[in-house]
């Protein structure tokens, strides 16, 4: 975890003229909470589940602010609150918002910074819902936690529901069985990415299994592997897929799960054969970056070092110098000999916050089209502004609550995420 510097506040990404950007990106996000997608950026095309919470009607007042005064606003509250709250920033959040963080970093860090501050009674959580979910699972019984818009979600976590994940499960059982074999491993252990509900989460940590983030997503299989004949890794069949493979594990031995179809659409012989069963789920930002991309980098800019998030398709990873999580990028980039040209495959307003910083290196996102992740997006100083304006006047607005049944699953499958440090 870092406490930024004071930023300069980057100008917002101009319009797209093709991909999945439109031209709604400079929009303010309480234009877009009625629409059925997440709205602008790369998971535009992604449609939100009936089911996920949406955000009510932000005060006039808030939509009419200035960016100068609504930084000031926050700042004020900040001040007036003092240690009875927390911000946390993900990296991916836009720079007016991160200005304000406490703890800025990626899911990993973050889910630990949210047990650091225990005297914090409130936690503003600046990232999506699954985050905040985490946050509060962690957290003290006696804090709240607060996700500024509750628009935010994740297409990717949308990809798998309990309901889809509990019905693959009673699937494999019957192909498998539920005993463990000569060696003491049991037949499949599953493993969830951060980015899940916390009802999948809890499913883990109900059934033996854990969480990763891209941080520590192969300290978290070798602990699988030491317990399990194989692993179902849910939601993104990308960074299982690089993870995994960057392990020894054959593509043969890594059959994609299908919740459409029966089995996944694998035979009870190719599940026999399997390390790592991939669940179909990508993320929209890492799913645009292509071969071609860095190909025309490595033409225009010779000598490029082109780093991309484990997220990105395995071809992308394959063709890059270097793949790792935000936080392997950020120290990478501080870490290089000054004059340094890096090609970045994930998340703009990371990469174009990274340029900001370091001047000394040049420093440009592989996407021509540039297509932030618009859940990320929803994260408006405004939105801000509005709750911390709130708990300064003695209320608690978007409280993000895990339910109680969840939470036991949920804090065990974490713990067991926390305790595996990348080596």
């Amino acid at each position: 975890m870092t406490t930024p510097a004071t930023l300069t506040a980057l100008p917002l990404i101009p319009p797209a003229a093709s991909g999945t950007c439109d031209t709604d990106l400079a929009l303010d996000p309480w234009t877009i909470d009625t629409r059925p997608g997440y709205g602008p950026g790369a998971s535009a095309d992604d449609t939100i589940p009936a089911h996920a919470p949406r955000q009510g009607t932000l005060p006039e007042e808030y939509k009419r602010l200035s960016e100068a005064e609504l930084n000031e606003r926050i700042v004020a509250a900040k001040r007036t609150l003092g240690e009875r709250v927390v911000v946390l920033g993900h990296f991916y959040q836009r720079d007016e918002v991160v200005r304000h963080a406490d703890f800025v970093g990626d899911s990993f860090q973050l889910a630990s910074a949210a047990t650091q501050r225990p005297d914090a009674e409130a936690i503003v959580f600046c990232g999506v819902h699954f985050m905040a979910e985490t946050a509060d699972v962690l957290s003290g019984e006696d804090q709240r936690v607060i996700l500024p818009n509750l628009a935010a979600g994740c297409s990717m976590a949308d990809m798998a529901t309990i309901e889809d994940v509990e019905d693959a499960w009673a699937q494999l059982e019957a192909v498998y069985g539920t005993e463990p074999d000569a060696d003491g491993l049991v037949p499949v252990l599953p493993v969830t990415y951060m980015n899940s509900s916390a009802a999948i989460k809890a499913f883990c940590g109900h059934h033996g299994g854990i969480v990763c983030t891209s941080s520590n997503a192969r300290t978290v299989l070798e602990w699988a592997f030491a317990r399990a004949r194989r692993v179902i890794f849910f939601p993104d069949q990308h960074l299982g897929r690089n993870t995994a493979r960057a392990m020894g594990v054959p593509l043969e031995a890594m059959p994609l799960w299908n919740p459409r179809k029966r089995l996944g659409g694998s035979d009870e012989q190719q599940l026999h054969d399997a390390r790592v069963i991939l669940w179909q789920g990508f993320c929209s930002v890492h799913k645009r970056f292509t071969v071609d991309q860095i190909e025309q980098a490595r033409a225009e800019h010779p000598g490029v070092r082109i780093i991309v998030h484990p997220e990105c398709p395995m071809e992308v990873v394959d063709a890059a110098d270097e793949s790792g999580s935000t936080d392997y990028i950020t120290k990478a980039i501080a870490a290089a000999e000054p004059g340094t040209t890096f090609g970045i495959g994930t998340e703009i307003n990371l990469v174009r916050r990274l340029a900001a910083q370091h001047p000394e290196h040049t420093i440009f996102c592989l996407d021509p089209v540039v297509c932030p992740c618009s859940t990320m997006y929803r994260i408006h100083p405004g939105y801000l502004a509005w709750v911390l304006e709130r708990l300064v006047a003695g209320e608690t607005v978007n409280q993000i609550r895990v339910a109680p049944d969840v939470q036991d699953g949920s804090h065990l499958a974490l713990e067991r995420m926390l305790a595996a440090t990348p080596r």
